[in-house]
């Protein structure tokens, strides 16, 4: 079951998630705390609430615990923990059973971005998600239960690591969510292809730094369209990247679709005048997906600052601006709510196979890069799933 927006309304406001004589406990992972941090992002909201347009929501659970891998130099964690009265945990076992032994929290989110982590060569940020999951597997084992997780942007810079969270959720049957804020942010105008939509191509555009981190941002943005096609998804065949001259070659022999581009920087805020080709750094990466269907990614730094997206079906071509709220990032917000919807029903917003697909996608496109752009066959990539319903995005312009 899948609730609807309207379900999910009325499920935050009853007595089990909003009114009960006690609110569910969570635990809040975070690689370092600071202002405008992811972890500020998230567990803030879970802290001192959220808006969504014009509605105010309480927080819906208590943090009861925080722990922290690094304290940075402008450090909010331990002065909000102290000013709502959260467990400063020198572990990931002890935020987890508040000095029980035992599991004592209803839903973990874990927000493993930002902080002092080495690059690799391949410009792959070496976040340790997955050894902070396994740390968190582990108690569950040893409490015999399991509840819901959150894990923020994708699984692991390793395919094999994100595969493995991925089954060990499965193996013990708990919600699994994880993601970017932006495939649910606000979109101007808002575009939602129906499903089984006859998709014909597709192209996700954004600009900022092109290493896996940004890049994954794009990439999740593409698949929250492309998988509601007909058929639902069934995986990446092959991957390749290009960078510099190749990416408009690429264009003029037809392996993306030009017009795509246009569309979609015709819906940028942020967008700077000029020929995209003139871009110095520009970074494509091509998708082919194991049913046929082609896609593409298009880094601009330098040029665009916004996550556009366009889509061709019947001829006819679809665009819209994935719009980012820089002054106050209430982009998450809806990321928040379906987080918590999971930890209050159980119900993802959206399957955490989109993740793990993307996950998968931006490490062999990260490969390509490093081993001369060449094709990679991606016959590991063999994850499917459907999509039902409206895709789970903001309603509204955005604040």
């Amino acid at each position: 079951m899948r609730f609807t927006r309207r379900q999910f309304g009325a499920a935050l406001t009853s007595p089990v998630v909003a009114q009960g004589q006690a609110k569910k406990r969570i635990a809040c992972l975070s690689s370092t705390y600071h202002v405008r941090s992811h972890s500020d992002n998230f567990i803030t909201r879970f802290l001192e609430g959220y808006w969504i347009g014009d509605r105010y929501y309480e927080p819906p659970f208590t943090v009861a615990s925080l722990w922290m891998d690094q304290v940075h130099p402008a450090d909010i964690g331990n002065r909000l923990a102290a000013a709502y009265n959260v467990r400063v945990s020198s572990s990931i076992e002890d935020a987890l059973t508040l000095g029980s032994g035992k599991l004592a929290v209803d839903g973990v989110v874990l927000v493993c971005e930002h902080g002092n982590y080495p690059h690799n060569v391949k410009l792959q940020q070496l976040y340790p998600r997955y050894e902070f999951f396994e740390q968190v597997v582990r108690v569950f084992r040893s409490s015999g239960r399991s509840v819901p997780v959150f894990n923020d942007k994708h699984l692991s810079y390793d395919w094999k690591k994100a595969r493995q969270m991925y089954d060990w959720s499965k193996e013990l049957k708990f919600p699994f969510m994880a993601g970017s804020s932006v495939p649910v942010t606000f979109r101007r105008p808002e575009v939602d292809p129906p499903l089984g939509i006859r998709m014909e191509s597709a192209l996700a555009v954004g600009g900022g730094w092109v290493a896996d981190g940004g890049i994954f941002h794009i990439l999740e943005t593409l698949q929250a369209f492309v998988e509601r096609r007909k058929g639902g998804e069934t995986g990446v065949r092959a991957v390749r990247m290009m960078t510099g001259d190749a990416v408009w070659k690429a264009a003029d022999a037809g392996q993306w679709d030009r017009a795509l581009l246009d569309a979609a920087l015709s819906r940028g805020q942020r967008v700077k005048p000029g020929r995209p080709e003139d871009t110095k750094n520009a970074v494509l990466g091509l998708v082919e997906y194991r049913d046929g269907f082609q896609a593409a990614v298009l880094a601009l730094g330098g040029m665009v600052s916004d996550y556009l997206a366009a889509y061709r079906a019947g001829g006819k071509i679809e665009s819209t601006l994935c719009y980012i709220p820089i002054e106050n990032s209430n982009n998450f917000s809806n990321l928040v709510h379906g987080i918590t919807q999971m930890i209050a029903t159980g119900k993802p917003s959206h399957p955490v196979e989109r993740t793990l697909l993307v996950s998968g996608t931006l490490a062999a496109l990260m490969e390509s890069r490093h081993q001369g752009e060449r094709r990679m066959e991606t016959p590991e990539l063999d994850v499917r799933y459907q999509v039902s319903g409206r895709s789970w995005y903001a309603a509204g312009v955005g604040s």
